[in-house]
């Protein structure tokens, strides 16, 4: 094993104690997207504590630092700070908790960040690397992306595309992420490397207008929108079996506003859902499928029919590991560490699929947890696994990159055709909000 990995090993085992405190602190104080006030708050006070200059306030909460010469490729080690909603979870805190492992993701990204600012291993990059804290990750509901665009001036609907859009990532070249298990959840691997293709999908927002009146007295005098919602309902049902399974599409709709009393015909009805699937272009088609659906039973009823579409996040390629990263992980020790399957969709979706629209990007997932992402069972059974052992992870694989004259950066760099330029994703964000 080189001297400066061994560097970076036993910086972070020196420092678990310290990891381990940090990740119970965050994991007991989870946050709304763009409201991570407080993780941000921890996560700036770390980075200070290794000397590191910090920007505070990006897209809100975000925040980033960076080490290197300035010379070579730049590398974000990208740590998520939001929480989702999830009531049920014994550890909520007014309705939030760390049930997809965001908040492992920071300690990960912090330790990474303790490993590398050493003096001895910061001396040996030939490029540099930059810890970036990005908010908001899980979609938020209508309600919350319109407080949002009007209170932070946010334009976008998740926290990678918003910094995108802003340039906070015009000086990176190409990102390094990680995640609590989601496809291969059940394998039992500690480390699986790569990054299997995730849906993308868009948001919509579907709000019918009927006209009011008393349900008992006078119903014929109402138009009712509920019914009309419900039919929409109904008919998504039905055209199901038209949806290819190649295409992984998914369809989960939530009637956020069914009525505003028992005793009054429903005048206004709101449904919202994503429409996901693994191509942009067939989350186009679905989604005017979805919309005859609901002006169907709109036209049928006799009410009128608005549908809002939400940009949401573009489709993530497969990504296969490289040989580079099997070498670092090899230096880990007795782990299960294996390669994501080849040819998996993942039907989730993410925001690392707009990074991967611009950039290149290398991803590892970690075990250490079970019970199901999002839900109430979500737990860490192993945290050596959840917390330290990916920090070590992504610390040995951005020395490797940019050791050497960043020789296996500026490859990995070189081997990737991004889908548009900086400015393209732009102006796509700038359509997408009209």
């Amino acid at each position: 094993m080189y001297e400066t990995e061994q560097c970076i090993l036993r910086m972070i085992d020196d420092n678990a104690q310290r990891l381990q405190v940090l990740a119970d602190d965050l994991f007991s104080h989870p946050e709304q997207g763009w409201y991570e006030h407080r993780t941000a708050a921890a996560a700036a006070e770390f980075l200070r504590s290794l000397g590191l200059d910090v920007r505070t306030g990006l897209a809100g909460t975000g925040l980033r630092a960076s080490i290197g010469n300035g010379t070579g490729p730049n590398i974000a080690l990208i740590g998520e700070l939001d929480a989702l909603k999830c009531p049920d979870h014994p550890a909520s805190v007014q309705g939030y908790a760390h049930a997809c492992g965001h908040y492992a993701q920071m300690v990960c990204m912090l330790g990474a960040a303790l490993a590398l600012s050493d003096p001895e291993v910061r001396r040996t990059l030939d490029g540099t690397v930059t810890f970036f804290a990005v908010p908001a990750e899980e979609f938020q509901d209508a309600g919350v992306r319109e407080a949002v665009r009007r209170d932070l001036n946010v334009h976008c609907s998740s926290g990678k595309s918003e910094l995108l859009y802003r340039g906070a990532f015009d000086d990176i070249d190409m990102a390094l992420t990680t995640h609590s298990h989601m496809a291969g959840r059940d394998s039992g691997a500690d480390l699986l490397l790569g990054n299997s293709a995730c849906n993308g999908f868009v948001g919509k927002t579907v709000t019918v207008h009927g006209v009011a009146a008393h349900a008992a007295a006078a119903p014929d005098h109402g138009v009712n929108a509920l019914n009309a919602a419900c039919l929409g309902l109904s008919a998504l049902g039905m055209i199901r079996e038209t949806f290819r399974e190649a295409d992984c599409v998914r369809v989960h709709p939530v009637i956020r506003e069914g009525g505003q009393a028992l005793n009054v015909v429903p005048s206004r009805v709101v449904v919202e859902m994503q429409v996901r699937a693994n191509q942009t272009a067939v989350i186009e088609e679905v989604g005017e499928k979805v919309n005859n659906c609901f002006r169907g039973g709109a036209l049928a009823i006799g009410c009128r029919c608005e549908i809002e579409d939400t940009q949401g996040y573009l489709p993530c390629p497969e990504i296969p590991p490289t040989p580079m990263m099997f070498e670092a992980a090899a230096l880990l020790g007795d782990y299960d560490v294996r390669g994501m399957p080849a040819g998996v969709c993942n039907t989730a979706s993410t925001d690392v699929g707009d990074l991967c629209a611009v950039m290149p990007v290398m991803n590892f997932t970690f075990g250490g947890s079970a019970g199901a992402l999002h839900a109430a069972d979500y737990a860490v059974t192993d945290r050596d696994v959840a917390h330290i052992l990916p920090a070590k992870m992504m610390a040995l694989l951005a020395y490797r990159l940019l050791r050497s004259g960043a020789r296996e950066a500026r490859d990995f760099i070189a081997g990737y055709s991004p889908q548009m330029t900086r400015q393209e994703y732009r102006e796509y964000c700038t359509r997408m909000m009209q």
